[in-house]
């Protein structure tokens, strides 16, 4: 099995509705802040299934929803038939997107999941597409020192803040049973301290900084924020 092909599936990854439900309203709300305007078109990387997209849809132009899993896009295009705004694609859509179409690009919790190889290729695409002043964003860096129980700990700090911390705990058993943690030894995750990340971004085109907070609920990562070196300015 891939990771691509877990995605595709069910998974034991939100212990239960209202998990999934805040999540995605914390993640929408943090991506907000990333929004350059109305008429800014934006796309949310590896973006899952979301379920507030709408509300960043109605801070930009078009807001394209781009997901490898071909299950979860189908319900991302069910949820969201209704709104003009936002577009569901897959990797292969975007890479056929004209170069500097792009005013933001997220991707959040999606790097740790990729090969070193891949995380190049990613930051190449997005280097393509971004306008001159365009933004990436990447969210939920894992460096190297988190470990799976710090971000349990941090788990259960958002379950105990939103109501869910007793299916948090249960929920975390059934994980440990699943397949994801043998699918974390055999295929990676891969884990960047902040100058590495800072390095691959400067490798890859960019002028970069870290940006506080990170997106989501898990203080112990990192997200960052870059933009095409020709276009950035100096700190």
């Amino acid at each position: 099995m891939t990771w691509a092909e877990f995605w595709n599936r069910e998974t034991s990854i939100y212990v239960n509705d209202r998990h999934r439900r805040v999540h995605y309203e914390g993640i929408a709300r943090d991506i907000l802040k990333y929004v350059p305007g109305p008429g800014a078109r934006v796309v949310d990387y590896g973006c899952g299934d979301t379920l507030s997209a709408d509300r960043v849809a109605a801070a930009c132009g078009h807001l394209l929803l781009c997901e490898s899993a071909p299950t979860v896009r189908a319900r991302l295009a069910d949820r969201y038939a209704g709104s003009a705004n936002i577009s569901v694609i897959d990797p292969h859509e975007l890479a056929g997107l004209d170069p500097r179409s792009i005013d933001t690009i997220v991707v959040n919790s999606v790097v740790q999941y990729l090969s070193a190889a891949d995380l190049g290729k990613l930051l190449g695409l997005a280097r393509e597409k971004l306008t001159g002043g365009g933004r990436l964003v990447l969210g939920d860096i894992v460096p190297r020192r988190v470990s799976p129980v710090r971000d349990a700990l941090e788990l259960f700090r958002f379950a105990a803040a939103n109501g869910f911390l007793i299916a948090a705990a249960s929920g975390l058993v059934r994980s440990s049973l699943s397949s994801y943690p043998r699918l974390r030894r055999e295929l990676g995750f891969l884990q960047l301290d902040e100058a590495e990340m800072l390095r691959e971004l400067e490798h890859a085109g960019f002028a970069a900084r870290r940006d506080f907070p990170n997106i989501g609920h898990n203080r112990a990562r990192m997200t960052f924020v870059a933009t095409p070196r020709s276009a950035a300015t100096a700190p």
